[in-house]
């Protein structure tokens, strides 16, 4: 990375926050597909939808897969936030790794900072988003399971115009807000509170001034994203099909099939009722004149034992 882009990737450094809203929100949208599977119109979004990696090919793979959809078992989904533009490959600003244990009806979801400085196969240490600008989503996913040594079985790749788009076809989200404040020009009192798409991303991309700082907009993160799977799996966000289908059709790309969506939703939505979401502690440092997030091999071992754990458990 030459240090143009080197300071592009500096100003950006905070987005990932931003970013978990947008992509659970839109992988819910993409699972609840199977809800709308009569109209016409859903066969050629899932088309679009629709990306495999080259391990897809792989035979052994797909019987592997249909065993664990037949028995049940914990799916792990790797969720990329990615800023793209006209001729240019983009960077995935967010990484949020996504458990789902349909055994005890429970779901991991880790956000992995896009400093974060890590092994990647072929290029050596360099900061984890760099994987996606390197090779794209495939080596992401290789980069991703080597760090945290599970198995990542699927992607979803979304497109940064896709959450205030989601949440305005939706109708808007509600949350309980416990603190009072301003962000943008927007105020946004306590109590029960109602977020278009616009709202509802400055609502979680406040930090300075409150005194969580971090921690504050985190929790407000996860208020919207609870808020979104809820208000994407109710009866009423079905007569949002046409929006839906279209937010889907431009800004989500993924390998999953049909049949595999069909079984989430059938086998893994109640996973949404207990959601537990996890972060890595470390600190900044910088190193040949770069900025990256290290995370002691402590807490890297913590989180895998965690998220193993999870996945084992009946």
């Amino acid at each position: 990375m030459d240090s143009r882009v080197e300071n592009k990737h500096r100003s950006k450094r905070r987005k990932w926050l931003y970013w978990a809203g947008g992509g659970l929100l839109l992988i819910v949208i993409g699972i609840g597909i199977y809800l709308l599977y009569l109209y016409d119109q859903v066969s050629d979004t899932v088309d679009t939808m629709h990306n495999p990696l080259d391990r897809d090919d792989n035979p052994e793979r797909q019987k592997e897969l249909d065993s664990i959809f037949k028995d049940t078992k914990s799916i792990n989904i790797l969720l990329l936030g990615v800023d793209e533009r006209e001729h240019d490959k983009g960077r995935s600003d967010t990484m949020i790794l996504v458990s789902m244990n349909p055994q005890t009806d429970s779901m991991k979801m880790l956000s992995i900072p896009r400093d974060t400085r890590v092994p990647i196969p072929g290029y050596g240490m360099d900061k984890i988003n760099h994987a996606y600008a390197y090779e794209g989503v495939g080596l992401s996913v290789q980069t991703v399971h080597g760090l945290l040594d599970v198995p990542v079985h699927f992607y979803v790749k979304v497109n940064m115009e896709g959450f205030k788009q989601g949440v305005d076809a939706l109708g808007g989200v509600t949350v309980q807000n416990d603190t009072a404040f301003s962000h943008k020009g927007k105020d946004f009192p306590t109590g029960e509170i109602h977020l278009n798409g616009e709202e509802a991303l400055k609502y979680i991309r406040k930090r300075k001034g409150l005194s969580k700082g971090d921690i504050g907009r985190n929790e407000r993160q996860r208020a919207v994203i609870q808020a979104a799977i809820d208000k994407g799996s109710s009866f009423s966000s079905i007569t949002k099909v046409t929006d839906i289908l279209n937010i889907i059709g431009d800004n989500v790309k993924t390998d999953l099939q049909m049949k595999q969506m069909r079984a989430l939703l059938a086998d893994y939505r109640q996973t949404r009722n207990n959601i537990d979401s996890m972060e890595m502690n470390g600190s900044g440092q910088y190193i040949g004149g770069l900025w990256y997030y290290m995370v002691p091999d402590e807490e890297i071992n913590r989180i895998q034992t965690e998220i193993k754990n999870h996945m084992q458990a009946r």
